[in-house]
Order: C-alpha cells, then sequence, then structure tokens
C-alpha cells in the first residue's frame, strides 16, 4: 500500500503551470506577444493596407496640381501622281499644361476626407494590434492548460496503474474480486483514452500558437498575469476608460468626419469651377511656333440629376456613420462588461476550485484508507479519484480563464498595446509612412524601395 499512497501524493501535490519536458529554453507571455507583433501575418497585412490608404491624401493632393502632357503628330502624304497634289510629310511636337483655380472646393475636402480616412485606419490598425496580441496571450494560456492536462492525466494514469495492480493482488490473495480487477481495469482504459484526447488538443493548440506567434512554442513556457498597475479599479472606471480611449471608438469618429467631408465634396460639383490652360507648338518641317494661354469658367446648371443624387446619398452615409458611433460605443460598452464579470468570476472560481482540490484529495486518501479495512470498494477509489483528477482540470481551466480575462479587460479598454505592454520590439508607427508620402509629387517606388 505505500506505494499506492506515494502515487496518491505525488498526484495531489503537482504545482500547476508544469513545464514540459524537453529543451531549456522558456517563453514568457509577454515574448509571445512581442514574436506575435513582429511575425503574425494578418498584422503585417493589415499594416500594408493602412500604407495603402495613406496614398488616397497623395491622390486627393493631385487636384491642388497642375497636369501636364506633351504630344507628337506625325503624317505622310500619298497621292495619285496623275493628280497634281502637293505630297509630303507634317510632324509637329507640343507641350500643355492645365491648371484648376477653383472646383467647388472639392479638392480640398476630397483632402480632408482622405486625412480622415488615414486617421480612422490607423486607429483599425491599433485595434487589430490589439486583437493580435489577445490571441497570442489565448494561444498562450491554452497551450499552457492543455501541457498541464496531459501531465495530470499521465499521472493519473500511474495511479490507476496502481489501482489495478492492488485490485489484481487482492484478488490473488482471496480479499478481493474479479469485478474490482474488471472495475480498475475499465478505468485505466477510459484515462487512456483521455490522456489520447488530451494530447492531440495540446497538438491542435500548438498549431494555433505557431499560426499566430510565428514559431513552435518551446517546451518551457512562464505564464504571468496582466500587470494590476494597467487594470482599471472598477468597472466603472473601465467603461470610461474604454469609451475614451479604445480605438474602435475612434475609428467610427473619424470615419464620420470622413463621411462629413464626402457630403461637402459632393456638394461642391454644385458650384461653378475655373480652370487655366497653356499649349505651345512648334511644326517640325516650317520651324513656325504656336502659344496659347486660355481660362475656362464652367457652371453647372443641370446635370441629369446625377449630382444631387451623390449628394443625398453622401448624406445618408454620414447618417449611417453616426449612428456607427453609437454601435460602436455600445458593442465596446458589452464587450468591457462581458471581459470584466469574467475576470471576477474566473478569480472567485480559482478559490473554490482549490477548496474542491484539496476536498477531494482528502476524501481519497480517506477512501483508500477505508478500502484497505474493508469498509470501501474499489469502485469508490475510483470515483473518489475520479473527482480529484476533475478537479485539478477545473482549476488548470479556471486559472487559464483569470489570465486570459485579464488581459481581455485591457483590449477592451484599449490598453492592449506594446508602448503600455513594454514589450521587447520596435514599435510600428504608422504615421512615419503617411508624413512620408503625403506630400509627394512624383515617384514609382514605394517607401521601402519596391
Amino acid at each position: 500500500m505505500r506505494r499506492i499512497r506515494a502515487a496518491l501524493l505525488a498526484f495531489a501535490v503537482v504545482p500547476l503551470f508544469i513545464a514540459a519536458p524537453g529543451e531549456a529554453r522558456a517563453e514568457s507571455i509577454l515574448g509571445a506577444m512581442s514574436q506575435a507583433y513582429d511575425n503574425n501575418p494578418d498584422l503585417n497585412a493589415a499594416r500594408a493596407g493602412l500604407r495603402a490608404t495613406d496614398e488616397g491624401v497623395a491622390i486627393a493632393k493631385s487636384g491642388y496640381r497642375p497636369t501636364i502632357g506633351a504630344q507628337l503628330d506625325y503624317t505622310a502624304t500619298q497621292t495619285n501622281p496623275d493628280v497634281a497634289t502637293d505630297d509630303g510629310v507634317d510632324a509637329a511636337l507640343g507641350v500643355s499644361i492645365n491648371q484648376t483655380l477653383f472646383d467647388g472646393f472639392q479638392t480640398r475636402n476630397a483632402v480632408l476626407g482622405a486625412q480622415s480616412d488615414v486617421f480612422a485606419g490607423q486607429e483599425q490598425l491599433r485595434d487589430t494590434e490589439q486583437e493580435i496580441l489577445l490571441s497570442a496571450v489565448q494561444a498562450f494560456m491554452n497551450v499552457v492548460r492543455d501541457r498541464q492536462i496531459v501531465q495530470i492525466r499521465r499521472q493519473n494514469l500511474d495511479f490507476l496503474n496502481e489501482q489495478l495492480n492492488a485490485a489484481q493482488a487482492r484478488f490473488d490473495v482471496g480479499e478481493g474480486t474479479r469485478t474490482d480487477v474488471s472495475q480498475a481495469r475499465a478505468q485505466l482504459a477510459a484515462s487512456e483514452a483521455g490522456l489520447v484526447a488530451a494530447s492531440a488538443q495540446l497538438k491542435s493548440s500548438e498549431a494555433v500558437y505557431f499560426q499566430i506567434v510565428g514559431n513552435a512554442p518551446p517546451s518551457s513556457l512562464t505564464p504571468s498575469s496582466a500587470s494590476s498597475q494597467l487594470l482599471p479599479n472598477s468597472l466603472e472606471s473601465a467603461i470610461t476608460i474604454g469609451l475614451a480611449e479604445h480605438p474602435l471608438v475612434k475609428s467610427s469618429q473619424y470615419a464620420m468626419n470622413a463621411a462629413d467631408f464626402a457630403v461637402k465634396e459632393a456638394e461642391g460639383s454644385l458650384l461653378p469651377g475655373v480652370t487655366v490652360s497653356g499649349s505651345f507648338g512648334r511644326d517640325l518641317q516650317t520651324g513656325g511656333t504656336q502659344a496659347t494661354v486660355g481660362a475656362q469658367l464652367s457652371v453647372p446648371i443641370y446635370q441629369g440629376g446625377a449630382a444631387s443624387a451623390r449628394v443625398r446619398q453622401s448624406k445618408e452615409l454620414l447618417g449611417q456613420a453616426r449612428i456607427n458611433v453609437d454601435v460602436a460605443r455600445n458593442t465596446l460598452r458589452e464587450a468591457i462588461v462581458t471581459s470584466w464579470t469574467q475576470l471576477e468570476a474566473s478569480r472567485a472560481a480559482i478559490s473554490a476550485n482549490r477548496a474542491q482540490l484539496d476536498a477531494s484529495n482528502l476524501a481519497l486518501s480517506g477512501v483508500i484508507e477505508e478500502r484497505d479495512v474493508g469498509q470501501r470498494t474499489t469502485l469508490d477509489v475510483l470515483n473518489a479519484q475520479q473527482d480529484v483528477l476533475n478537479a485539478r482540470e477545473t482549476l488548470v481551466q479556471s486559472e487559464r480563464d483569470s489570465i486570459v480575462a485579464s488581459y481581455a479587460v485591457l483590449s477592451t479598454t484599449g490598453r492592449l498595446l506594446v508602448n503600455r505592454l513594454g514589450l521587447q520590439v520596435a514599435e510600428y508607427r504608422p504615421e512615419v509612412h503617411y508624413e512620408a508620402v503625403k506630400d509627394k509629387w512624383y515617384g514609382l517606388r514605394t517607401i521601402d524601395g519596391r
């Protein structure tokens, strides 16, 4: 019976967050977030999309600038030789320039709208960064949880092997029954199946980790809870901070501004426009030159109703954008309340599950002793041991939930950001690319040389 009690003791006191066997390289939860920030393809794609949005400002500003073109005309003429006509070659080279002086403020509002689109995109990128960092936390903690469960079920398998051997030994000396042996063997088989399922779940979690973080999880993972300095003091404080700081709300506000400028741009098509143009041409045959300068005032009178329809359409889109600001706030409020209550529930569950585990361990020890004196059966021991197994796995799950919920609170309040977390990475600054391209007049290469 000493071997059984030794196995029980080992099963009861193995600490949480067990490191998997293998190499000694360890990874912290902040390290996993740093790697996801650098490597995640979804995040890199979002950054590339924002760089494309930046170019919208340069495109809109082109309305302020002149357009210049060159033209070469070449004509060769040959007629019937029986008819007296002049045959020959005519060639002319010309250059023209056009400049808009006034377009009903359409270019001005297009530029302001494009700038608002960029600022909205920057906030959307920050929201995407938070989503990726939270996904990295979830993937990290899922691997930690699943490794613990695999280890727990391996220990459970060892314990059941001891129970089966003990039941067989008692049956051999006539102190037990064949039923005891069969029950122990059935529980052992179920435990083996459970270990296989846990191992499969671990492999799935490791695959998700690789997808999000960019490499396979190392052998040792060292989780830590979110910094208490970043967590709000209360639910009301979390809601206030989130509504003021979260990128989702800021992005919707910038999108509303862009829709407002779109209305003004559409209204500008109903106003007069003024353009000036000039051209210079030279006849390459005679050497003669011609230069012209002109101005044009255009006053729209009726455009088939298209301009009016575009104004009405843009106003409806502005109304939608205003509603979306309220939608974003309500969505965020619900997310904050959900994450906060999950954090409180998981913290309470940890205390309850630890008490349950202690009680289950004591009950298992007592049932084994009672079984040894003939007051309990092997089935009673197996049932008590299953209670211990369930309590241990429930505790592991609640510890995982607590850590993930703490980072979810940071995400919903807009604080799950690189600079606030102190991640050891080179922070991506989207405004650098924007400043580099917003006033660019010419150039086919991107900022990184492509």
